[in-house]
C-alpha cells in the first residue's frame, strides 16, 4: 500500500495490529468533549474535557464519530456502536440510545467506517471482501441503496466487493474503489457529487472516468480527494474559502488545488480543511472564525496556510470548529472551538493554535464527532 493510501487510513482511526511491532501495540480507545446522547461510550452522559478510557480492553482497531453517535470495529474484526440512535444509525435494528459499546451483529469481518460528524446520521462501512454496506438516515439517498428508506440495520450497496474506502458527508456519501474510480450519491445541492450538476442520486454513479484517485473525504457540503499523483482536488460548497482555489465559488466537478504533487492526507470539517503533506508539514484552508485553521487567528483563507514550520506531523482530523492531529512522536494536538471540552485540553477555552493534549506520546489514531473526539492509544 502506498503512503498516501496509508495517509488516509490512519486518519480515519484505522490502526492495522498486523503492522504493530509487539503486542503492547493494541489500542486503547478514549474519548471527550460532548456526552449529551452517551456517544463518549462511558456508560454515562456526562461532558469531559479531557480523554477518558472507554471500558478498560485494548482491542480496538477503528473508530469514526458522527453527530452524536460512534461507531468503532475492533481488531477481531467485529462491529460496535453506541449514542444517539435516532434514526437506526447504530445499526443494531432499532432505535434506541445506548451510553456503552454495544456490538452490531455478529460478523467478525467488518474493516473500514465512516459518516458525517456534522449533521447526517447515517454510517458506511466495507467489509473485508471489499463489499460496501450503510444504515441509518437515507432522506436524501445517501445510503446508496436506491430508495430513501432509512435501515436500523446494515444494508449493502450493490452486488460488489471493490470498494475500497467510503467517506459520508452532510447527506452524501464518496466512495473510491480498488481501480481507482470515483464514486457518489445522495444530496447534490452545491455540486458535491462531482458530477456537474445538481442532481441528486440514490445509487452510487461514477465521477469522471479517471482511475488514479487515492482517497476521499467529505465535509459538510464540500469534497476533497488526492489522487495516487499526490495531487489534491475538491468541489462542492465554497462559502468559506474552504475549497482552497483562491476564492469563494462552489464547483460541482474536481478542481484541482495549485500544482504540488506531495499531498498526502486530508480531513474536511464543517466549512474548512486541514491536510499533512509528504513532508510531514501540517497545512489548512477555509472559514477560521473559532480558530479552526491553528493559523493564531480567526481570519478565513481561500488557498491552503501552514500551520507553524514543524514537518513533524502525521494524522489530521476536524469536525465543528476544532482540529486535532497527532505528531511523528505520538503526541495529540488541538486548537479551535473549546466548546464541550472537545479540544480534550480540559477546559472549554477557544485556541486559535495547536496546544498538546496531555502528555502522553502513544496516540496512534484519531477521530472527531460533532462536539466530541476519539483517540487510540496503547
Amino acid at each position: 500500500m502506498s503512503e498516501r493510501y496509508v495517509g488516509a487510513w490512519e486518519q480515519a482511526g484505522l490502526f492495522n495490529p498486523l503492522n504493530a511491532p509487539s503486542p503492547q501495540y493494541q489500542p486503547y480507545l478514549y474519548a471527550w468533549g460532548r456526552n449529551n446522547n452517551g456517544q463518549l461510550g462511558i456508560s454515562n452522559t456526562t461532558n469531559y474535557s479531557s480523554p477518558m478510557q472507554v471500558g478498560s480492553l485494548s482491542n480496538w482497531s477503528a473508530i469514526s464519530g458522527g453527530k452524536n453517535f460512534t461507531i468503532a470495529i475492533k481488531s477481531d474484526g467485529t462491529l460496535w456502536g453506541w449514542g444517539n440512535n435516532g434514526n437506526g444509525q447504530l445499526g443494531l435494528g432499532n432505535t434506541t440510545y445506548y451510553s456503552s459499546p454495544k456490538q452490531i451483529g455478529a460478523l467478525t469481518n467488518w474493516k473500514y467506517v465512516s459518516f458525517n460528524s456534522h449533521s447526517t446520521n447515517s454510517s458506511l462501512a466495507i467489509k473485508t471482501d471489499g463489499s460496501l454496506w450503510a444504515w441509518g438516515n437515507n432522506g436524501n439517498g445517501q445510503l446508496g441503496l436506491n430508495n430513501i428508506t432509512s435501515y436500523s440495520s446494515p444494508k449493502q450497496i450493490g452486488s460488489l466487493t471493490n470498494w475500497l474506502n467510503v467517506s459520508a458527508g452532510g447527506y452524501y456519501s464518496i466512495a473510491i474503489k480498488t481501480d481507482g474510480t470515483l464514486w457518489s450519491w445522495g444530496n447534490n445541492q452545491y455540486g458535491q457529487l462531482g458530477f456537474g450538476n445538481l442532481t441528486y442520486y440514490s445509487s452510487p454513479k461514477q465521477v469522471g472516468s479517471l482511475t488514479n484517485w487515492a482517497s476521499v473525504k467529505c465535509g459538510f457540503y464540500h469534497t476533497m480527494a488526492i489522487k495516487t499523483d499526490g495531487t489534491i482536488w475538491s468541489w462542492g460548497y465554497d462559502g468559506g474559502g474552504q475549497l482552497g482555489l483562491g476564492n469563494t465559488t462552489n464547483y460541482s466537478s474536481p478542481k484541482q488545488i495549485g500544482s504540488l504533487t506531495n499531498w498526502s492526507s486530508v480531513s474536511c470539517g464543517v466549512q474548512f480543511t486541514t491536510a499533512v503533506k509528504t513532508d510531514a508539514t501540517l497545512w489548512s484552508w477555509g472559514s477560521g472564525a473559532g480558530g479552526e485553521l491553528g493559523l493564531g487567528n480567526t481570519t478565513n483563507y481561500s488557498s491552503p496556510k501552514q500551520i507553524g514550520a514543524l514537518n513533524t506531523w502525521k494524522i489530521v482530523a476536524s469536525a465543528q470548529g476544532v482540529g486535532l492531529a497527532i505528531k511523528t512522536d505520538g503526541t495529540l494536538w488541538s486548537w479551535g472551538l473549546g466548546t464541550y471540552g472537545i479540544t480534550g485540553l480540559g477546559n472549554s477555552t477557544s485556541y486559535s493554535s495547536p496546544k498538546q493534549v496531555g502528555s502522553l506520546t502513544n496516540w496512534l489514531g484519531i477521530s472527531c464527532g460533532r462536539y466530541s473526539a476519539y483517540g487510540l492509544a496503547y
